[in-house]
């Protein structure tokens, strides 16, 4: 993240401080990456459905934003508790001097497709075509960047079409961008209503050691509320072990949250947890993964400052999580 906009988030800092009722649960707000709740971010909704944060004696407020920048901005300005985001905005900001750290993953592993009409067979006939993204410095474009870099592509060598994250499938159909990296709901949704349609990238075979979602926070924040942390941790873990054995139980609450018809959430979720195992349920914050991803950002030139080191990632609470709850152990999906 460029340093203006830390700036600017700290300029716009407004306090968060909970004005809850003595006794009442301790209210977080978070802010999601995306315009409407995709499916990678769909733990927080199963966690609150189930009374997960009930149970752990907080409620939380989402806020959806358009990507993963006015998120970092968020919680950098105090506006927002905890944040979630691809990795890479909040990697800028901590380099820059926000002062954020990483606490816990919603899917550490990338839950993304590059899908083009296929006339576009191989990433090297991207050249001059339309390509959506979201900004510049995005998860979106960070994942455009790295298939052009790929096919020894730069992004002058096509024409960048900001589009809004929930506006890539119809645009696609339109035909006014012809390339989208969509979740994987959106891929399932794409396909089904055009079958000229088709992944051309699959960014996880690419990329199998990258490190997508994190939840982050400021560690002022976590210095005075390491608890609460702990709480909301304790609760996504919850629902992410619910969501594995529970198939029947989770589609219709992602459903609701994103939007989509139950049978395109049914395709999505057999690859993302039947195929992959996107959701961690234990501690998901793999330290070879995080080096690796970051050792790709800087590869890519995505990476705006100097690498983090360890003080990146804080274990603490999300080790306390698993502690409580016991690991979960024999299959290979178990992170």
């Amino acid at each position: 993240m460029p340093r203006y906009l830390v700036v600017l988030a700290l300029l716009l800092a407004t306090c968060s401080c909970s004005s809850d009722p003595p006794g009442a649960p301790s209210t977080i707000e978070l802010g999601l990456p995306t315009g409407v709740t995709s499916f990678a971010n769909a733990d927080v909704v199963v966690a609150d459905k189930l009374g997960y944060f009930r149970d752990a004696g907080i409620s939380v407020r989402v806020k959806n934003l358009n990507s993963g920048v006015p998120v970092v901005q968020g919680v950098v300005g105090g506006s927002l508790d905890i944040g979630a985001s691809s990795i890479e905005p909040v990697v800028n900001a901590h380099a820059q001097g926000g002062g954020l750290v990483v606490i816990g993953s919603y899917a550490d592993r990338l839950t993304v497709s590059l899908v083009t009409p296929r006339e576009i067979a191989t990433p090297a006939d991207l050249r001059g075509k339309r390509l959506g993204v979201q900004q510049v410095g995005a998860f979106r474009e960070v994942m455009t960047r790295m298939v052009l870099t790929g096919a020894q592509l730069t992004p002058e060598d096509v024409t960048y079409v900001p589009t809004d994250a929930d506006s890539y499938t119809s645009a696609l159909l339109q035909g006014t961008i012809q390339s989208a990296v969509l979740q994987q709901e959106q891929v399932a949704d794409a396909q089904r209503r055009d079958g000229d349609l088709h992944v051309l990238v699959d960014l996880d075979r690419v990329q199998p050691d990258y490190f997508y979602g994190a939840y982050f926070v400021t560690r002022a924040w976590l210095a005075e509320n390491r608890d609460t942390a702990v709480k909301f941790l304790t609760a996504i873990v919850r629902a992410h072990r619910y969501m594995y054995t529970d198939r029947e139980g989770t589609l219709p609450v992602v459903a609701e949250a994103t939007g989509f018809e139950p049978q395109v959430v049914g395709t999505a979720y057999d690859v993302l947890l039947g195929q992959k195992g996107v959701f961690p349920v234990n501690d998901g914050l793999d330290p070879a993964r995080i080096t690796s991803t970051v050792r790709t950002m800087e590869q890519f030139k995505i990476l705006t400052g100097a690498a983090p080191g360890d003080d990146l990632v804080d274990r603490g609470p999300i080790s306390d999580v698993v502690g409580t709850l016991g690991e979960w152990t024999g299959d290979a999906r178990w992170r």
